[in-house]
């Protein structure tokens, strides 16, 4: 008998050990049928009790083991798959800088070391959905999410009526893209490839030439304007009501071009695929994805609007003009992302894939976030308009007349990726000693209230 129960113990253990309870197995072995006790055998009595007091249990157990490795699962996918994860501790940190009220500079310091490794990690979840949605769909996603940051940043500084930190913001977002992003792209692509010919599709360089033309276009008429006409109240009138109008038209371009990139040439677009890999898989589930973009997406919003809120104090504190951390140090933070990648792909001679990186998100940023800003600011009766005023549209002007020389050949070499290069620092160095008052910071109708007429 002891020999018996010595058996059913090892049989039970071993079966909660590996996960999976035979009891069927066991019930019907030769050794549990010697002993019967009205009619059941107290190997029956024991797996009963067995089945039916911890079969609940194991599988409730199972199930919570199974949920919280998938959790780690995500965890290590979207969180450390990043060479940039050493910067997400600055996260918590700003919020608690904010909640404890330390010095302001700090908590934009922390703020924009945070919205680093979450603008990266939200193209990453975008191309994980893009893997379910098809296409077209993801590419819609991509065009939509690309420059989250960007886009989260200006709403929140239109919504407390800084208008020239958002105009700052979109303007150095496109510089940075054209010049420092892609002028370093060619400039180690070049280096790395002395001995090969660098060439690239030109037809894309020239569909983003184009529309970065048009969006030229649509900023210097209404600053020409009211130089043609003289300020006055009636000329800032006519300036805003020509913005919003071209913001309209700016608007329909994009959709086109978003139309013209996914549809009908999008042969044009896709030239240089990597065939010889492996085709990539997404590594978490859609939902996962979905859920992580979603949060992201919210903590990105509240430290932008500590950056929105704290960079005048950071520029008093830094003796740092405005002017210079809006054009040139928050778009750095919001296209690290970009940037990184754009340069490795310089490197493996992917030129194609770098010029659509660079050249897409600066295109994006002139056609679809500047004029959705002024249909925004028209709904809350803000003057958001697209008149940069002189040195920001004219650096805008030779930023892309200069890249747009750059890339006509069609082919491409380490000194023109310098020169870029060069371009941006001159800028930024100009932007550097260029002072605003604080009072001109704010400017604009106060805020009324949402759909305000």
């Amino acid at each position: 008998m002891d020999q018996y129960y010595s058996q059913v113990y090892h049989q039970v253990s071993s079966d909660l050990e590996n996960g999976g309870v035979n009891y069927k197995a066991g019930l019907n072995s030769n050794s549990m049928k010697e002993v019967s006790v009205n009619g059941k055998t107290p190997q029956n009595i024991s797996s009963s009790i067995v089945r039916k007091k911890s079969d609940p249990v194991l599988v409730s157990s199972n199930v919570r083991f199974q949920m919280l490795g998938y959790f780690l699962t995500n965890l290590q996918e979207v969180i450390l798959g990043t060479k940039l994860a050493v910067l997400f501790p600055a996260i918590p940190l700003a919020i608690a800088a904010d909640y404890y009220k330390l010095g302001r500079p700090w908590i934009f310091a922390l703020s924009l070391l945070g919205l680093t490794p979450l603008a990266e990690r939200v193209s990453f979840l975008t191309e994980q959905i893009a893997y379910f949605t098809g296409p077209t769909v993801g590419g819609l996603l991509n065009a939509t999410c690309g420059n989250a940051t960007e886009l989260i940043i200006a709403i929140l500084a239109l919504y407390q009526n800084k208008i020239h930190v958002l105009k700052y913001s979109l303007l150095g977002s496109i510089l940075s893209n054209l010049l420092l992003v892609l002028g370093t792209s060619l400039l180690c692509g070049g280096l790395a490839n002395l001995k090969k010919e660098q060439r690239y599709d030109r037809k894309q360089a020239d569909v983003n030439s184009l529309l970065l033309l048009l969006g030229l276009l649509c900023h210097m008429l209404p600053l020409m304007f009211r130089y043609a006409i003289g300020e006055g109240t009636a000329t800032d009138f006519s300036t805003l009501e020509m913005s919003r109008a071209s913001s309209i038209i700016m608007l329909i371009a994009y959709v086109a071009y978003i139309f013209f990139q996914l549809k009908t040439h999008r042969q044009l677009f896709d030239s240089q695929e990597e065939d010889e890999e492996e085709e990539e898989k997404a590594v978490i589930g859609f939902w996962s994805a979905f859920t992580w973009l979603a949060g992201m997406t919210i903590i990105i919003a509240l430290l932008s609007e500590y950056v929105v809120g704290t960079i005048e104090a950071a520029s008093d504190s830094w003796g740092i003009s405005v002017s210079f951390l809006s054009i040139i140090l928050l778009p750095i933070v919001g296209n690290a992302a970009e940037h990184a990648g754009s340069v490795i792909f310089a490197l493996k001679n992917k030129l194609d894939i770098s010029l659509g990186v660079a050249l897409g998100s600066a295109t994006q940023i002139s056609m679809f976030v500047v004029p959705l800003c002024v249909v925004v600011g028209w709904t809350m009766n803000i003057q958001m308009d697209l008149d940069f005023s002189l040195l920001e549209t004219g650096s805008l002007a030779f930023t892309i007349i200069i890249t747009a020389f750059t890339l006509q050949d069609g082919t491409s070499h380490y000194l023109k990726g310098l020169l870029l290069f060069l371009c941006y620092i001159v800028i930024a160095a100009c932007f550097f000693v260029h002072k605003i008052p604080q009072s001109q910071i704010s400017e604009g109708r106060p805020f009324t209230g949402l759909f305000a007429a």
